[in-house]
């Protein structure tokens, strides 16, 4: 069953402890979000921001923000694993030809 995506404003927000709370547009109790649930945003949420997400629940069986994103504001997708691989594979590379060249110049003077 698809949840469904629900809207509302970013009331409070603490930046140097990454959650806030979100005063939903159909009235509902405030809802407590994360900045986990804002992944792959380009930039940081700010209070005032409109809000699209879903609800969860916690462990504890609290209600919760997820898969939360901010209106209005670019999503910036994260390198694939793959892309990630192969920018280790590029370094290590680099530096065993660098390792080769300073060892063949260090034998031959």
């Amino acid at each position: 069953m698809a949840e469904t995506e629900r809207k509302g404003v970013l009331k409070t927000w603490k930046d140097d402890r990454g959650f806030g709370f979100i005063q939903p547009d159909d009235g509902d109790k405030d809802i407590f979000v994360h900045i986990s649930s804002l992944k792959g945003m380009a930039r940081r949420p700010m209070r005032g921001d409109v809000l699209f997400y879903q609800v969860g629940q916690d462990a504890g069986g609290k209600f919760k923000a997820v898969d939360a994103r901010i209106d209005g504001v670019e999503f910036v997708q994260e390198p694939t694993t793959i892309a990630k691989k192969w920018i280790w594979i590029v370094a290590v590379a680099l530096g065993l030809v660098s390792a080769a060249v300073a060892a063949y110049a260090f034998l031959n003077n």
